[in-house]
């Protein structure tokens, strides 16, 4: 069974070596996460995905003002694809901008990422736009996705 909860920085040696599988030419760093972990709680939220005691997935939303929230991360274990995971770990980001009253939602995927673009669009994301040469050092371009919450 799976359980989310709040993302703590124990859990960073774990998220760390999952993002280098996941996005080894462009993950994220120590430095970045605790940058994140700087913003005041109400302007974010970061999840982990667990079964028993292992961590099999993350995500995290910035809740930055105005009427649009931002995905601003989201990694799965590739051994635990296609077992809801990702599912469950966006559900609880966009239900939780739907409860603190914003109106979109906005995220950027790699467009060489077929697989999350697929989940984003079964969740009722619209491909808005592409960010060229987004992530970095790769130079990959970024698709920008929307979701308009009800």
């Amino acid at each position: 069974m799976v359980r989310l909860r709040e993302m703590s920085k124990a859990d960073m040696p774990g998220i760390l070596a999952l993002e280098q599988e996941l996005f080894p030419e462009d993950a994220w760093t120590p430095e970045m996460f605790a940058a994140e972990f700087a913003q005041p709680p109400s302007a974010r939220l970061y999840l982990v995905a667990e079964e028993g005691d292992a961590l099999i997935g993350y995500a995290g939303m910035m809740f930055t003002g105005g009427s649009q929230a931002d995905v601003v991360t989201l990694g799965v274990n590739p051994a635990r694809w296609g077992e809801g995971t990702g599912t469950a770990l966006l559900t609880a980001l966009v239900d939780e901008a739907g409860k603190r009253g914003y109106e979109e939602v906005l995220l950027e995927v790699r467009k060489d990422n077929p697989r999350a673009r697929q989940l984003y669009l079964r969740h009722g994301f619209a491909e808005i736009g592409i960010r060229r040469g987004y992530y970095q050092p790769s130079g990959v371009d970024a698709v920008v996705m929307r979701k308009v919450l009800p």
